[in-house]
């Protein structure tokens, strides 16, 4: 089933069911009002909202309504925790070759992980608000789950059964903030801003033999102005899975249900499917010309990020943002 947040004036927002074509919706209110609340009681809840879904689907559902995005907050505006991992190491390959930087060998058996910032997620239309261009606003396509409560120590080959959804990811990073809160040796936080994701988050059975049960086997539709600049594959060259991604945050400590982990910047060895975010583009740059050309985004840049099913479908609606500067929205 398809699951999205509706803005009601609360912070949390009102659930939907959304169709499979992402026309039409209905709400949940007579069964969950939150997301959250759903995934807290999801043995009880989800076949409730599936019955619904169902009827949805099969034109029966009495006060269905036109599905709209620009309405939608993201699918959780709130999580419990919001942990990103960096599961395509070719991504974290080029950008350290392209500052001389070696690549240590243990980044290809444990994964890179860092906890970002979940108490303020953004929907799927809403701008990248950035106070200054000179921070290096850069936008990351990924793709991210969400689960239930995962115990302490859980392994991975355990871990899959605790995904309950599935959805897109734009994690935006201010590159120019990165170096100097890195080199402190404590990580990621004014340089990771607020996260967006996809309009709805949809079941893993809803994606068919897409989903195997570790990856998301698809390409990932990245837009930048316009221009098609990426369509990388999810299932191609992510060497850490979503179990491991899941049995690594759990390793010390219980996820709890609502957490959501994320796969890190979708990428490719095959260039020749482009991009998912700037830093890599300019990495290769660097790498061929020892300069990067492409410049990171400006105010009025747009972003749309995207994955499609085999049909041609759009299976979680798309990431459509506008930076702005602040102040301006």
């Amino acid at each position: 089933m398809k699951l999205a947040t509706l803005r009601d004036g609360s912070r949390d927002g009102q659930l939907v069911v959304v169709s499979r074509d992402l026309t039409i919706a209905h709400h949940a209110s007579h069964i969950a009002s939150r997301l959250q609340q759903a995934l807290d009681d999801w043995g009880f809840i989800a076949p409730q909202l599936d019955d619904l879904y169902v009827t949805l689907n099969e034109g029966r559902a009495r006060h269905a309504y036109a599905f709209d995005p620009a309405q939608c907050l993201a699918p959780l505006p709130r999580a419990y925790q919001w942990a990103d991992g960096s599961a395509y190491v070719n991504h974290v390959e080029l950008v350290r070759r392209a500052r001389g930087a070696e690549m240590p060998q243990s980044f290809w058996t444990d994964p890179l992980m860092y906890q970002g910032g979940s108490d303020d997620l953004l929907g799927p239309m809403e701008d990248i608000v950035c106070a200054d261009e000179a921070w290096g606003i850069d936008f990351e396509a990924e793709v991210a789950v969400v689960t239930d409560d995962v115990p302490m120590g859980t392994a991975a080959a355990a871990a899959g059964a605790h995904v309950r959804l599935v959805m897109l990811v734009n994690d935006v990073s201010l590159r120019n903030l990165i170096p100097p809160e890195l080199a402190k040796g404590f990580g990621f936080f004014q340089s990771k801003p607020a996260t967006a994701f996809s309009p709805v988050a949809v079941t893993p059975d809803e994606l068919g033999e897409a989903w195997d049960g570790r990856k998301l086997n698809l390409p990932l539709v990245v837009h930048w102005n316009g221009e098609r600049v990426g369509s990388a594959h999810a299932g191609t060259d992510m060497v850490f899975d979503f179990p491991q991604l899941i049995a690594h945050a759990a390793r010390t400590r219980n996820l709890r249900a609502g957490s959501i982990v994320g796969s890190g910047t979708v990428s490719n060895k095959d260039a020749s499917r482009g991009y998912s975010c700037i830093a890599e583009k300019r990495a290769l740059e660097m790498i061929a010309d020892s300069k990067p050309s492409t410049e990171f985004m400006k105010y009025g840049d747009r972003v749309r990020i995207e994955m499609f099913d085999g049909a041609g479908r759009s299976i979680f609606g798309a990431i459509d943002q506008t930076v702005a500067a602040a102040g301006r929205r």
